[in-house]
């Protein structure tokens, strides 16, 4: 073998050196985090399956759950307990989505970054030809893919089951918490966010209980800071219409503000007529309204709200990282 040779293979090996240690040390977090996926679409797919079942059988009866029929009040009581089930599965894997980036910012805070440099076994890689930044890059790259393959399967999972519930009970609600939370592109963003965050936190604070509890926090606010801002990062529709003429909410759509116009334009609150709640028509009249209006995100907007906060979440991820590193950097560079 040439010189050359032997240097690439050793080159490659001493690459693949870090990523190969990260996974032996987390092996069962890891392949929790991987297997995952496989038990919640088994369930969901499971779920799916017997549900549907319980739909023709109950079809097969001839009852109708719009329509009474006599003799049909048992079948058709029994026929929604089931359906009710399939949307209390769907509730608890919207919940586990809605946590799961916070337990991957644990994980990656607490046991992969801060408990080694509270320990000092950091030092032990480090002396093994392995640089800061290498160890550090190993720590993030793994928990990543990981985390970018676990997740984005379990999104695509609660997409499918939730497209098949609604095809049975005709209904939608992709802006509830839960729901907007489980799909699309958005939990991928926040679990990538987290990992980042989680990082930072533990190279900065070095302690693994006091990380992971940053780590939570951090999440929360993130949480609170998005679901507050999220109706404005993309511009809404406005509908407006006379106050008796019998509208009707477009379906599936979020409100994000209604109340009054004036005959100028201007935009009255909701409340403008509250205290003229005996004389509704005077208070129109002196204020000068004359239509009602609705600000509203249609079903159509989903995507585009999910893309841009997905892009604020890889950005924020993205400035973690990179502070991450220069932390490290000053501290050990």
């Amino acid at each position: 073998m040439s010189t050359i040779a032997l240097r690439g293979r050793m080159s490659t090996i001493a690459l693949r050196g870090p990523d190969r240690v990260v996974l032996a040390q987390h092996r069962r977090a890891l392949q929790l985090l991987g297997a995952l996926p496989v038990l919640v679409v088994a369930v969901l797919a499971g779920a799916w399956l017997w549900t549907d079942h319980v739909a023709d059988a109950f079809a097969a009866t001839g009852c109708s759950v719009v329509h009474t029929t006599p003799g049909c009040g048992d079948t058709v009581n029994d026929f929604l307990d089931r359906r009710l089930w399939m949307q209390e599965v769907l509730g608890w894997s919207g919940l586990l989505m809605m946590v799961l980036p916070a337990f991957v910012g644990i994980f990656v805070a607490g046991p992969v970054i801060a408990q080694e440099m509270e320990s000092g076994t950091y030092r032990l890689a480090w002396s093994q030809s392995v640089t800061p930044t290498r160890w550090l890059a190993a720590k993030l790259a793994v928990p990543a893919v990981v985390t970018l393959a676990s997740v984005s399967v379990l999104s695509a999972a609660c997409a499918w089951a939730r497209a098949r519930a609604d095809s049975v009970d005709q209904e939608s609600d992709l802006y509830s918490r839960e729901v907007y939370g489980s799909m699309g592109t958005v939990p991928v963003g926040y679990a990538l966010c987290m990992l980042a965050l989680g990082a930072l936190a533990g190279l900065v604070l070095r302690r693994t209980v006091a990380a992971m509890v940053v780590t939570v926090i951090g999440y929360g606010a993130l949480v609170m800071a998005l679901n507050t801002v999220r109706n404005g990062l993309w511009p809404s529709l406005t509908d407006t219409f006379k106050n008796s003429n019998g509208y009707r909410f477009p379906a599936g759509a979020v409100d994000t503000g209604q109340g009054w116009l004036t005959s100028s334009g201007r935009r009255l609150p909701a409340n403008a007529c509250l205290d003229w709640a005996d004389d509704l028509e005077q208070c129109l009249a002196d204020k000068d309204i004359t239509l009602r209006y609705l600000d509203y995100h249609p079903v159509s907007h989903f995507w585009p709200l999910q893309l841009v906060e997905t892009g604020i979440l890889l950005v924020l991820a993205a400035f973690a990282v990179a502070l991450a590193f220069r932390v490290l950097g000053r501290r050990h560079g």
